[in-house]
């Protein structure tokens, strides 16, 4: 009976998540082994973490710690602990450095590279699950320690190809700001949302511009969408202190500190920050990094509560076309800072830390709207074609040999013919087919097919006489000389 029909389940993909495909993952691959090369001249070595905590080690990371759910992923193992799926990559690694602190030499410096889970709203560029690639030095009091994570990040952006000119690392220092809000009445644990308000409305200036944020500082702002979000409360000449330091940015990193310094006065943490974004200008201009690749910049603040001292931005500078032909720029797609308290929550005392984590699935769109990457014309590997099943052995022997050489190979396992076996291997993106029927095993011969040489010379044939005639990108060689002309058609010979 029609009513006893098995519904089919649907396929579909959780909001907020992405499949990825081989030439995606290819070029990651490729992106994280050029990261990786930076970080491991700099002394960096790797370490791997759980993509599980206890909810209780992500600490200030959690929006509302009365709400284990809130921003990340959570569930109750059968103790009835709380775990959760990490949120980025440094909160594991302070549990891992707390954990293992005598065993570690100091400083320690590590990378680790990973997914991390966000249980936030899902929107365009905005996914709940993204790949970072972090560097750290823990244990490291000197902001030497956050000069040298600055120029890694300038030469980490060269070596994927990004030209000098077209990304600029943006230095600034919490311990600034913080002095700031000091001034106007904002310190105390009793201001302390407050605060974190002011830096949320301050990490938004590069999108929402001085009146957004102007907005943010005092009642609140409602966005196109009608959604309102409260603002931090503040008067009109608190809420311009701030916008005077954050828009305080001037042309050299001397004028910019001269300019801030005045904002700060009477504040010993602020003045402590003014002076360690002096070192660090002088330590990157003495190591020849000048203000076209490292900067002085006020309005830089990161959002996340936990950071205490300097902290930095990789912003990419050029312009691209979205899809409607309008220009846009793809922004910061790497940033950190210094956060000496995340480490001494579970040792209680005083562990420096500093680091900066590259966001890869955003920083490989830039690269390919760059021209520097294709993640979609991956090459595939060689496919035997099989002309007989009789002699499937043979063609196993072959894909061996060319396996055995270096080459991708692989045999055609499915049940079609010859025209079903070629467009097979074209939608592989196959460089080449291996062709060998009766005549050419009689003759102790294959035949080999340049299959992109034949699609570009194809485009001067008329018609399929000329086809069969001309041959396309076609060879036929002895046997024992496949893995060489194959090896040779490759390298374009």
């Amino acid at each position: 009976m029609a009513g006893d029909k098995k519904q089919k389940l649907k396929a579909r993909q959780a909001r907020g998540f992405v499949d990825r495909s081989a030439g995606e993952i290819a070029a990651t691959r490729a992106m994280v082994a050029a990261i990786q090369e930076v970080y491991e001249l700099y002394g960096f070595d790797p370490v791997e973490t759980p993509f599980v905590e206890y909810t209780d080690a992500l600490g200030k990371f959690l929006p509302d710690q009365d709400r284990p759910n809130e921003g990340v992923f959570s569930f109750q193992d059968d103790d009835e602990q709380w775990l959760s799926l990490r949120y980025d990559l440094t909160a594991p690694l302070a549990r891992y450095v707390a954990e293992n602190f005598d065993a570690l030499p100091k400083p320690y410096r590590s990378y680790r590279a990973g997914y991390v889970f966000r249980n936030e709203k899902p929107g365009p560029g905005r996914f709940r699950q993204f790949m970072q690639f972090d560097a750290d030095t823990v244990g490291a009091p000197s902001v030497a320690a956050d000069a040298e994570i600055c120029m890694m990040a300038a030469d980490t952006m060269e070596k994927l190809g990004i030209p000098r000119g077209a990304y600029v690392v943006r230095v600034n220092n919490r311990k600034v700001l913080d002095g700031i809000m000091e001034a106007i009445g904002l310190d105390g644990e009793d201001n302390a949302g407050r605060r974190l308000t002011v830096l949320r409305a301050i990490d938004k200036f590069d999108r929402l511009g001085a009146q957004g944020v102007r907005d943010l500082l005092g009642g609140g702002r409602k966005d196109e969408s009608g959604d309102f979000t409260k603002g931090a409360g503040l008067d009109d000449t608190q809420a311009q202190t701030i916008l005077d330091y954050v828009t305080g940015q001037s042309g050299t990193n001397a004028e910019t500190l001269d300019r801030v310094r005045p904002l700060v006065q009477g504040s010993k943490g602020g003045s402590e920050g003014v002076e360690e974004l002096a070192r660090i200008a002088q330590l990157v201009e003495q190591s020849g990094y000048g203000t076209d690749r490292v900067v002085i910049d006020t309005s830089i603040v990161r959002g996340l509560e936990y950071y205490t001292g300097p902290v930095y931005e990789v912003e990419l500078t050029f312009e691209v076309k979205d899809e409607q032909g309008r220009p846009m720029r793809f922004g910061s797609v790497a940033g950190g800072g210094r956060y000496d308290g995340l480490v001494a929550r579970f040792r209680g005392e005083p562990v420096p830390a500093t680091g900066f984590s590259i966001g890869v699935s955003r920083l490989l769109s830039a690269l390919t709207a760059l021209g520097r990457v294709d993640t979609s014309n991956e090459k595939g590997p060689v496919v035997v074609c099989v002309m007989d099943q009789g002699r499937l052995a043979d063609y196993q022997a072959m894909a061996t040999e060319l396996r055995q050489a270096g080459i991708r190979a692989e045999v055609y396992l499915g049940g079609s013919g010859m025209k079903a076996q070629l467009r097979y291997a074209d939608r592989r993106k196959a460089p080449i087919v291996v062709i060998q029927g009766s005549d050419e095993a009689d003759k102790g011969e294959v035949q080999l097919k340049d299959l992109a040489l034949g699609a570009e010379m194809a485009k001067g044939i008329a018609d399929n006489a000329e086809w069969r005639e001309a041959r396309v990108a076609q060879r036929q060689v002895p046997r024992g000389e496949l893995v060489a002309t194959v090896r040779a058609m490759l390298a374009g010979g």
